[in-house]
């Protein structure tokens, strides 16, 4: 085994993760022969095949299932060493691999990623969109630093901390302009676009019209907010969207903005990282930084 090393581990997981030769080797930085070679010195080095490998895809034999935990432990153990010599240090300098949920990162990473840069010119910033709970298996797994989700979470190991709210409003055709703005009891009787499954906003929306089980007739599901406000546009629905993604998604669509009176429907974004993390103290000052994003873009929504 002395010839097993860390990179060969690292593009290991890579190739389980991805399940394909050319992805891994992309997500690794290098040429395809390269990350092959590797992979099949470190199947000589053990003994025994990582992978069964077909035409389309790899997928890992039992071994390469057993081995795969042992070393993504190995290599967290790694980027906690890591983790631990950054936590040295006043300010959070290199790397910060940040995760964010879909419905918040077109709106607010451009006002955002200029204060962090501007609050610290050596962090060097990893963005990861994708869903909440794929996110919090990343943070789980080492893989992400902290993350910009909708709270609260109710995840035992990880600390929440809270950085703004924002109301949701209702988008409807240019048409419907001057009608009555409909309670949410009455929402519940039209075409309400949503994002589809597995969207924390989707399931926030569909609380707020008292929806549980409906049948797929009644919902139509879109795979972003922007796709959402276009078919708005094109009179097939309404939908709701949060107050941040207002001034990008509806300045190109024929719909109308309404508030609701009463009960606001809405959300409170916060942080989120590991609570064993050594960079928590770190990562309470980007949170404050996100927060002065958050605020800055609302006052300029505010000023428009």
């Amino acid at each position: 085994m002395q010839n097993l090393t860390l990179k060969q581990l690292r593009y290991f997981e890579a190739l389980s993760l991805h399940g394909h030769f050319g992805r891994a080797a992309d997500v690794c930085s290098i040429s395809q022969p390269a990350l092959s070679m590797q992979i099949k010195e470190l199947e000589e080095t053990l003994g025994t095949r990582l992978f069964e490998r077909s035409a389309r895809q790899v997928r890992l034999t039992h071994f390469g299932e057993e081995f795969l935990s042992r070393v993504q432990a190995i290599l967290r153990a790694v980027e906690e060493l890591d983790d631990l010599a950054r936590a040295s240090r006043a300010q959070l300098i290199g790397r910060l691999r940040l995760g964010i949920i879909p419905t918040v990162a077109p709106y607010l990473l451009p006002t955002l990623i200029g204060q962090l840069t501007q609050a610290n010119a050596s962090l060097d910033i990893h963005i990861r969109e994708t869903l909440t709970q794929k996110l919090l298996q990343e943070l789980a797994e080492g893989r992400l630093d902290t993350a910009i989700v909708a709270l609260p979470v109710s995840e035992p190991s990880l600390t929440e901390v809270p950085l703004f709210s924002e109301d949701f409003v209702l988008v409807r055709p240019q048409a419907d302009a001057a009608k009555p703005v409909p309670s949410r009891e009455s929402l519940r009787e039209m075409r309400l676009l949503l994002l589809e499954e597995g969207h924390c906003f989707r399931d926030q929306a569909l609380s707020f019209c008292s929806l549980q089980a409906v049948s797929p007739r009644e919902l139509l599901d879109g795979s972003s907010l922007s796709t959402l406000v276009q078919m708005v546009g094109a009179g097939i629905g309404v939908t709701l969207i949060p107050e941040m993604a207002v001034a990008v998604e509806t300045r190109s669509a024929a719909v109308s903005i309404a508030r609701f009176s009463g009960l606001q429907p809405s959300r409170t974004i916060g942080m989120i990282w590991r609570k064993t993390s050594p960079l928590a103290k770190q990562l309470a000052q980007i949170a404050e930084v996100v927060r002065g994003s958050a605020a800055a873009l609302r006052s300029h929504h505010a000023q428009a």
